[in-house]
């Protein structure tokens, strides 16, 4: 590596943590008004909404990144040329070809970054966040049980408990189930209590009624029980049980064994491959995104008004790079043959920089031509 390789290097590092830092807060924080309000008013602490965002920030930081390396391209570009850097060092011979090596070498080195959050972090974070998730829904005596006001767990069910004892009993219960259509369940019960069973927890319901409403000829039955359980799993905000998603699990996981993690998520074969060429396809986003952000500024002459013409144009191009890429990740997913449309938005992006930059050192050899005549 030279020293206009590391001075390049070390401009595009600098600005990269900036715009990184920035993006990533601003993800965040969006993230984490959501999950406050959500945990919040389940009931639970600053320190579990804490916990549960940090759990998200390598997915967060993995998405961000390719638009970190494009804005700190452009913004060091940008700067070279307003302070004659990029000038001088074109008049001694630097090329447009030459300049890009350094860009893509700094787009590679973001690159790796996103390829060790893809196969590696952002799975294993996931894994953990599914855990924790399923840890907090069975607390339902937390989430879903307050004593002195109706609640309503989902739609369609009320919940009313007048106290809670000191050793955990669930005091005059009452509980309103209205999700069926055409049959209205309702249980009241002098005392119940919550067993953690390993299919999850169930309430067991002492001295109470059932009563049941049936739209169809409006008949009410009413049945008196010494003892009755009912599942509380249909009121706990998603699964008591953490059954791992292909997300979940590491790269390395799903290529040593591929069988059981097929077992293990319920996936297939297919499946299991689609999952590893996205994976391998994102990480590619970064070196172009920071080849574009380069090649459209190089494209055009020196004007004293800047070069935002072609700060738009890299916009744009980036913009369309990122709408192939969802729409290739919807195909494939849909069409799994299709798996080859993952790669085609880097392959454009890297088309129209490698044009790009074509016609700016070509442009430039007929300046020199002309200047020379």
């Amino acid at each position: 590596m030279t020293r206009l390789d590391r001075y390049l290097l070390s401009q595009f590092m600098a600005i990269f943590g900036f715009f990184a830092l920035v993006l990533v807060s601003i993800y965040w924080v969006n993230r984490a008004v959501s999950l406050f309000e959500q945990l919040i008013s389940d009931g639970q602490t600053a320190l579990v909404v804490l916990e549960f965002t940090a759990l998200t920030l390598p997915y967060v930081i993995r998405v961000v990144l390719p638009l970190a390396a494009f804005a700190a391209t452009v913004y060091a570009i940008n700067r070279l040329s307003s302070e004659s850097e990029l000038v001088a060092m074109q008049a001694a011979g630097a090329s447009p070809w030459r300049i890009a090596r350094s860009v893509l070498f700094f787009g590679v080195l973001v690159g790796l970054m996103m390829a060790v959050l893809t196969h590696f972090l952002v799975p294993q974070s996931r894994a953990q966040l599914a855990v924790r998730q399923a840890q907090l829904a069975e607390n339902v005596t937390a989430s879903l049980l307050t004593p002195g006001r109706f609640q309503h767990p989902v739609n369609g069910v009320s919940i009313y408990i007048r106290k809670i004892s000191d050793n955990g009993e669930l005091e005059d219960f009452y509980l309103w189930d209205n999700r069926k259509p055409g049959n209205r369940m309702s249980y009241l019960a002098k005392k119940a209590v919550i067993m953690r069973t390993e299919t999850g927890p169930k309430l067991v319901l002492f001295n109470g009624i059932a009563q049941s409403l049936r739209a169809e000829g409006r008949n009410l039955s009413v049945t008196r029980f010494s003892s009755f359980t009912y599942d509380l799993g249909s009121l706990i905000k998603g699964s008591t049980e953490v059954n791992r998603k292909l997300e979940q699990l590491t790269t390395w996981e799903l290529v040593r064994h591929p069988a059981q993690s097929a077992q293990e998520t319920g996936s297939s074969a297919g499946q299991i491959g689609l999952e590893l060429k996205m994976r391998l396809a994102q990480p590619l986003l970064a070196p172009v995104a920071a080849l574009v952000g380069f090649a459209a500024l190089m494209v055009g002459s020196f004007s004293r008004f800047g070069i935002w013409r072609q700060i738009v144009l890299a916009v744009v191009i980036l913009v369309l790079v990122q709408v192939l890429t969802n729409v290739g990740e919807s195909l494939a997913k849909s069409q799994p043959d299709l798996w080859p449309v993952l790669f085609a938005p880097a392959v454009i992006g890297a088309i129209f920089s490698i044009g790009l930059l074509a016609l700016s050192a070509r442009r430039k050899r007929v300046r020199r031509k002309a200047g020379a005549v």
